[in-house]
């Protein structure tokens, strides 16, 4: 009846479990968030269940062993969050279990404490600390290592504990006994687990995810050679045991050599078995001779068994490893200790240097003094080459072979505590961005760009000290650390060399190329505490560099720190404000000379806050540039103002309706999708294409001339009209004219405001209408803001004109007031897409 009793305990829990262990499972599902199931989560659900719980690592002299599957499961919970944590878990526990186990009940079973498990180590963790999928943020600190052991402490708790229980239950044992015998010593598994999540989770936020699978091979090759290093030390152990088991039992022997002569026979015949079929093995002598070598070894060294036993000990081993295998010895002799194991480099006869484990222990006579040393010695130079190559490649860039950015950074960290220590001590920190070096990759394909990385790197190396570091830190980004330099002078002797030995062509095959670069430098006399801040204020002055024209270099100072962390703040609210669509076209109209009727409007890009200020565009623009914000606002504007248009033109019909011209920046117009965008985006707000004037400055086509006739002859097939923005400030405006397919041209304010007292701006302007008449091209003034402009002007016959003698740039219920105060007073058509193609410029940038 009590055995009865025990089994219907032992089924009731195991039920109980398997009903929680759902709750658990549907509570996740349901709260799984769709975000979180994103390609490195399912490539890591892919490892977890696959390769996971098949990768097992064994702990030395111990049960223990780590699976790969509690790492990647506790590594989810910290970058996913809890509820991608447990999906994974109970996944990963069902398919080991099967494997396991064939029976149903079983499966539910493990499988529920898993859930159970992960469950409760979510939830914990998240009252003591908050979300999980946060804490990974965290700095390397005693609360990082608090989550992580709390962590390991839970998963195991929870788990080793419910499966007791249940097994207890079954066998009809103390719970307490049998926890302790059988998953006591479980818990190391749990805790290297979640500390291998840790370091894997810090890595991912550094480098990325996919950064970490990147390195996947390396760790792979760290695994299989620790594994068949593990056994070779077990293989190694063993025989050494065996060996120092037949050496007491030969020592034995000889000290009763009388009584039991048959049995030292018996022994000394089994030694010699050992000693002929072991891995390279001899005897050596306390004064270091050889007295027994066995074939392992002579093939091992290069010698023949005559030849090694005419030489000393010493004379094979590596000069930098005697000094330590002679001490070890002579404790050995001493009897301090009873046995060693060493990694030595031995000389072969031919000269060649290998690397060996070697193993010694001593064998005695009957009065305690040493007869001879036993010493096994195992060939391990493919493990301690494998091992270089990975110490290599974790520290070097794998294109160039420079240092890459962690080995700079510990020698940064080197050269901070150094100039902490001695004031006397300075160096300095040169951060390097090639300039174009985007325009070798799309003309001339990566291949190139990789070649122009090799051979910049070469140069690089020519320019500066044998005592300084040169480092890629990625893309056509270096950094060079200059260590111990007299002043700053220096620093900066070395940035203009760099600079001298860019302005010879690079050879690629066979087509010569010239580039610059855009350098910043920091110095260690602004007294920095670590290697991420040098580093960070060299970026910072790089991009000043860029800034003011590239192919330069600039000095960090305090004030540029300040900027950049102005800007960061700016850049923030910039992305919030986009989201909230808080920047909105303002537009400013556009005349027809002379009878100064609007024909269109130009919009103009404005920052609205919700405390009412308004912020100009040369406020937020260039920030949005340098970004990228710039595409995502870009388009915006784009769409905004055209639903506008569509509004004023249901409002006013007129034979011939207004129009839109909206400005593209340079990295709009580089978007491979630029003309199915503006395409979709007119069809959606049903206007008519001619409606449309795409404007671009001289710079952004000529940047890259072939690619740029592309993208404005299939903007011209979608029907929309082009036209050049601040015609005549920019270069070679004459020459590419005929060349791009553009119809209007706009004559930039600077020569409007100055044609009333410049000859010269008059002289321009005169060039540029009948230029434009010549070429049956549309122009529009600028910045017309007095009478005597407007006058002058229409005198020389100039199409159209805006500026704020006509209206300042309105919200679009201003422009609307501006329109029927317009319309309200004239029976003159709107200016439409077949006379005037400059209508309505909708410019991100003017002000």
């Amino acid at each position: 009846m009590h055995s009865e009793t025990k089994e219907n305990f032992s089924h009731a829990f195991i039920w109980i479990i398997i009903v929680l262990g759902a709750v658990c499972g549907v509570f996740a599902i349901a709260n799984f968030s769709a975000q979180s199931f994103t390609v490195e989560y399912l490539i890591l659900t892919v490892c977890t269940l696959i390769f996971g719980s098949r990768i097992i690592v064994q702990i030395p002299r111990s049960k223990g062993r780590i699976s790969v599957s509690d790492t990647f499961i506790l590594l989810s919970m910290l970058l996913f969050g809890g509820e991608a944590a447990i999906l994974l878990a109970g996944a990963d526990a069902l398919i080991s279990s099967r494997r396991a186990t064939k029976r149903n009940l079983y499966i539910a079973f493990n499988t529920a404490v898993f859930l159970l498990s992960t469950f409760s180590t979510v939830w914990i963790l998240q009252f003591f600390f908050g979300p999980v999928e946060k804490l990974a943020f965290e700095k390397f600190s005693s609360k990082y290592l608090m989550v992580l052991t709390l962590m390991g402490s839970v998963q195991y708790v929870v788990n080793s504990g419910l499966v007791a229980i249940g097994v207890a239950l079954r066998a009809n044992k103390p719970i307490w006994k049998m926890w302790r015998e059988n998953f006591l010593w479980t818990s190391i598994t749990y805790f290297a687990g979640a500390s291998a999540a840790g370091i894997i989770a810090k890595m991912s936020i550094s480098l990325g995810l996919y950064a970490f699978i990147a390195i996947v091979p390396i760790i792979a090759v760290i695994y299989f050679t620790y594994c068949t290093y593990l056994k070779n030390v077990e293989s190694i152990s063993q025989q050494a045991e065996q060996a120092q088991l037949h050496v007491e039992e030969l020592n034995k022997h000889i000290a009763e050599q009388a009584r039991i002569s048959n049995a030292l026979k018996e022994s000394e015949e089994h030694f010699r078995t050992a000693f002929d079929h072991a891995v390279g093995m001899a005897l050596v002598t306390p004064n270091g001779q050889w007295s027994e070598v066995n074939e392992s070894l002579c093939l091992l060294l290069g010698y023949k068994k005559e030849e090694l036993k005419s030489k000393n000990f010493r004379s094979i081993i590596h000069s930098e490893d005697l000094g330590e295998t002679l001490v070890k010895i002579q404790e050995l002799l001493d009897n301090l200790i009873n046995s060693f194991q060493m990694e030595t480099r031995f000389y072969k006869k031919d000269g060649e240097i290998i690397w060996c484990l070697s193993s010694a222990s001593v064998v005695r006579a009957e009065t305690g003094a040493a007869r001879h040393l036993v010493f096994q010695i195992q060939n391990i130079s493919d493990r301690k080459f494998a091992e270089e190559q990975i110490r290599y490649a974790a520290f070097h860039d794998s294109l160039t072979g420079l240092p890459n950015r962690t080995l700079i950074s510990d020698r940064m960290s080197i050269s901070v505590e150094r100039a902490k220590r001695s004031t006397d001590y300075k160096f300095a920190v040169l951060f390097i961005d090639l300039d174009r070096f985007k325009v070798v990759n799309d003309s001339m394909g990566h291949e190139m760009g990789d070649n122009l990385l090799i051979e910049l790197s070469k140069r690089l190396k020519l320019c500066v000290r044998d005592a300084d570091t040169v480092a890629r830190l990625g893309g056509d980004e270096f950094a060079v650390l200059l260590d111990g330099i007299q002043n700053e002078h220096t620093a900066v002797e070395i940035a203009v060399r760099i600079q001298e030995h860019l302005r010879q062509p690079f050879d690629l095959d066979g087509q010569e190329f010239f580039t610059s670069a855009s350098i910043g430098i920091s110095f260690s006399t602004l007294g920095y505490n670590n290697p991420e801040d040098v580093l960070r204020d060299a970026d910072t002055a790089m991009y000043r560099a860029k800034t003011n024209g590239k192919a330069r270099h600039e000095i960090f100072d305090v004030g540029m720190h300040t900027r950049a962390v102005e800007l960061l703040r700016l850049e923030t609210e910039l992305r919030q404000a986009i989201e909230k669509g808080e920047i909105v076209p303002h537009f400013q109209p556009i005349v027809s000379l002379p009878s100064e009727i609007v024909s269109g409007f130009e919009a103009l890009a404005r920052w609205e806050r919700p405390d009412c200020r308004l912020i100009s565009p040369t406020d937020f623009i260039p920030l949005a540039e340098e970004t990228g914000l710039i595409v995502s606002l870009g388009m915006q504007i784009f769409r905004k103002s055209c639903n506008q248009l569509y509004q004023w033109q249901q409002k006013f019909p007129h034979e011939k309706p207004l129009t839109m011209s909206i400005n593209l920046s340079a990295r709009q117009f580089a978007q491979k999708d630029l003309v199915d965008e503006i395409s979709k985006i007119i069809s959606e707000a049903q206007i008519e294409p001619e409606c449309i004037r795409i404007e671009v400055t001289e710079s952004v086509v000529m940047d890259n001339a072939v690619s740029a006739i592309e993208t404005l002859k299939n903007l011209k097939s979608i029907g929309v009209q082009l036209s050049i923005d601040d015609f005549g400030t920019g270069y070679s405006s004459l020459s590419y004219l005929h060349r791009f397919p553009f119809d209007i041209l706009k004559i930039d304010r600077s020569f409007v405001s100055r044609m009333a007292l410049d000859k010269d701006s008059r002289s321009i302007v005169e060039t540029i209408l009948a230029l434009a008449g010549k070429l049956e091209k549309r122009v529009v003034a600028e910045g017309v803001e007095t009478k005597l402009h407007k006058d002058l002007l229409s005198a020389l016959s100039c199409d159209y004109a805006q500026g704020y003698l006509f209206s300042k740039p309105l919200n679009s219920s201003d422009a609307e007031e501006f329109l029927k105060s317009q319309l309200g007073h004239s029976d003159e058509n709107i200016i439409g897409p077949s006379h005037a193609n400059i209508e309505d410029s909708a410019s991100l940038y003017a002000m």
